[in-house]
């Protein structure tokens, strides 16, 4: 009995010394969509934990809540600010609510392409973003993308900016896209994300707008019949963290975060970059009628009071600034 207990005492001192037997930390992380493999977020989301189980040693591990299980975007982001929840995989639409800074890159037809827009993000202008999160109790890791936003609706196709007026939209609940639809004609709606679906079933709203990836995960060929491929809004995605951990961690740990975050990108991106490439197939064969080439500079020329209002808000300096980025 006591050699047994000896021989016990001896193997938790040696996984101690080892640091094998160092405690594990359990980090909740939600997110809007689906778990991997079937969506950007949930991808993101499990190469983070990977990452971060690699990085640590095991010593954190990521518990994942997908499909809005934890509330909406702006409700997950409000519980990063309280410490109830400890990662947030979010889209950018609510988070000017709180950094208003950020609602910048929201703004139509601002990015030329991927490319530019994920230089800018992950150049000097995305990193002086995410250096104003702290301010308002919250740590922004790394810029992740969700792809350029489309618009899809039950009433008619949409080739013309004439042909949204009137269309009742879900909007994210974000004041520069909310200024953009109804510069345009249409009903911005702004909706959290969770009553979308019900939304669109019972037509309470007409259509929405969202990039490929989240059209096609959300499965919204089975609510909407039309999609046009307007790309009006390039939509970034954040990966953020509660203050509350992010305090308690070592330099090496917030390292480790950042490092993980800034792969999760690189793995959601490439998730949108492959699906922005079968999507539109895919939803043409579940019964889409798509419309495709539409006139961008008659959008761009109808939205010349909302721009103008940009540039007050924003500064046409700081606009020039990402649109000439290179």
């Amino acid at each position: 009995m006591k050699r047994g207990l000896l021989k016990f005492l001896a193997l938790t001192a040696a996984l101690a010394a080892s640091g094998i037997a160092s405690a594990q930390t359990t980090l909740r992380m939600g997110y809007a969509l689906a778990p991997a493999p079937n969506s950007h977020y949930g991808v993101a989301a499990s190469t983070f934990a990977g990452e971060i189980a690699k990085r640590t040693q095991g010593r954190f591990k990521i518990e994942q809540y997908p499909n809005s299980q934890l509330g909406g975007e702006r409700e997950r982001i409000e519980s990063g600010q309280l410490g109830t929840l400890d990662l947030v995989v979010t889209s950018s639409g609510p988070v000017p609510g709180f950094v208003p800074e950020t609602g910048i890159v929201d703004i139509p037809f601002l990015f030329r392409d991927p490319a530019h827009a994920r230089a800018v993000l992950d150049g000097p202008i995305g990193q002086e973003l995410l250096a104003k999160f702290p301010a308002k109790n919250l740590i922004a890791l790394a810029w992740g993308e969700q792809g350029f936003r489309h618009l899809t609706n039950n009433k008619r196709p949409v080739s013309t900016p004439e042909d949204m007026k009137g269309l009742k939209l879900r909007t994210m609940e974000n004041p520069v896209h909310i200024t953009a639809f109804r510069t345009l004609g249409a009903a911005p709606t702004p909706m959290a994300w969770p009553e979308v679906i019900t939304g669109l079933q019972q037509g309470t709203i007409d259509g929405q707008e969202n990039p490929i990836s989240v059209i096609t995960s959300a499965k919204l060929s089975q609510v909407q019949k039309y999609l046009t491929l307007t790309r009006h809004v390039y939509s970034p995605a954040l990966f953020m963290m509660s203050p509350k951990v992010w305090n308690t961690l070592s330099a090496a740990d917030k390292n480790s975060f950042r490092e993980a975050s800034k792969l999760a990108a690189v793995a959601m991106r490439k998730y949108v970059d492959d699906l922005e490439k079968k999507g539109v197939d895919d939803l043409k064969a579940q019964g889409m009628q798509v419309v495709m080439g539409i006139d961008t500079a008659k959008f761009q020329a109808i939205l010349a009071p909302a721009y103008a209002e940009y540039a007050k808000k924003y500064g046409q300096a700081n606009i020039d600034r990402i649109k000439n980025y290179k």
